[in-house]
């Protein structure tokens, strides 16, 4: 049994990405989908051309890893893709939010993809992937996303290392750094209607960018950022002082 297990799956990026396996990966026999909102993952499973495993967790929570640990246990997959989307944002100072608000942010970004990595890898197939989802604001710090952008540096760091652990296994891991899509993270983060930045960038398709990124990793790449005005923004982030670039992508 040949699977792709995908968190944050409910909408957004994470139901494009379900929506490129089943185009492109037409020999999977299964396809696990996690995330908080079961019914919306029922909903999507009746679509699928494979058998679906719906996985109803909440990964801040720690039982939810251990639930996942005991469903792999127990049906032992061969794993061919983990796709890591699970992810929140905030729009705000951190002087202006609150702790729960923050540590959430780390708890999920950061905490849930490492905990689902781990458990996920000892059942990870050879010539297989895993996909972690970051973001142009891994580039460089974001002022008023200060701990998003913090967490998405993680994200890319983590990726990098992984990537080359896994080198002697053959297991790609790509971090695919898109800028801002029409989702609902942004109402979620509270960023439409509140950031001058964001109407100002140029979008990114979700269905394009899970697309790109599928093929990447299957190409064996470590980073994909789509859209050229981006890729020129993480060269800039590269090159310059973050001190420089900071002010000009204030949120």
């Amino acid at each position: 049994m040949s699977i792709a297990i995908i968190t944050g799956a409910s909408a957004g990026l994470g139901e494009a990405f379900f929506d490129s396996l089943l185009e492109r990966e037409t020999d999977l026999s299964g396809i696990w989908l996690i995330a908080r909102r079961a019914e919306r993952l029922e909903e999507m499973a009746v679509r699928s051309s494979v058998p679906v495993k719906v996985l109803s967790l909440d990964l801040t929570d720690k039982a939810s890893f251990r639930a996942l640990e005991e469903c792999l246990a127990a049906e032992k997959p061969a794993v061919r893709i983990l796709i890591n989307n699970a992810g929140v944002g905030e729009l705000a100072n951190v002087a202006d939010s609150d702790w729960a608000t923050q540590t959430r942010m780390v708890d999920l970004n950061c905490g849930g993809l490492t905990a689902v990595t781990t458990a996920v890898l000892p059942y990870m197939q050879a010539g297989g992937f895993i996909v972690n989802v970051a973001s142009i604001a891994a580039f460089a710090p974001n002022a008023r996303m200060t701990v998003y952008s913090s967490t998405k540096a993680y994200v890319l760091s983590f990726s990098k290392g992984l990537r080359e652990e896994l080198r002697a296994r053959r297991i790609g891991v790509l971090a695919v750094c898109p800028g801002p899509m029409d989702t609902e993270f942004l109402t979620v983060a509270n960023i439409t209607g509140h950031s001058k930045t964001f109407q100002r960038l140029p979008y990114c398709n979700p269905v394009k960018v899970a697309k790109g990124a599928l093929v990447k990793a299957a190409a064996g790449q470590a980073v994909y950022t789509p859209r050229l005005f981006f890729k020129f923004y993480r060269v800039l982030a590269k090159v310059l002082p973050h001190n420089w670039v900071m002010p000009l992508c204030k949120t």
